[in-house]
């Protein structure tokens, strides 16, 4: 399960648009993103099941939310390195807020750094079922 290593979704946000602002082409970018990948928490195997396979995903993402005290975190995985990447990103804004924190957070880092340039329509479209499944479960919580 990640935890939070800034204050607020909207800090760690920042955080992302900083980082990768220093990178000067996107073959860099990737790069960052493979190594962002390995940062998940490893996920254990008896979770990597359908019933917590991400749908909308070509490349295999499980994913699994916890809550505790009030907060929402979010354990996951995927059998691609890219796609490990994207699943960091978006668990570094999202795992350990409140529902109310995650529903008031738009997703501007995808945007800020020009994510939705540069992703493929397969990873495009998986990165945003991950981001509707993240904010569904802020929903129902």
């Amino acid at each position: 399960m990640l935890q939070p290593t800034e204050a607020s979704a909207t800090e760690a946000q920042e955080a992302i648009v900083d980082e990768f602002a220093f990178f000067g082409d996107w073959s860099e970018r990737y790069q960052y993103l493979i190594d962002l990948g390995k940062r998940l928490p490893a996920l254990a195997e008896e979770y990597k099941t359908e019933a917590h396979r991400l749908q909308g995903c070509q490349s295999k993402v499980w994913i699994i939310p916890h809550h505790d005290g009030g907060k929402i975190y979010f354990s996951a995985a995927s059998d691609s390195s890219i796609v490990a990447g994207l699943v960091y990103l978006a668990l570094r804004v999202y795992s350990g807020r409140t529902a109310a924190e995650i529903r008031a957070t738009p997703a501007d880092f995808v945007q800020a750094i020009g994510l939705s340039k540069h992703l493929s329509p397969t990873r495009s479209n998986g990165f945003s079922a991950l981001l509707a499944f993240i904010q569904t479960t802020a929903e129902s919580a």
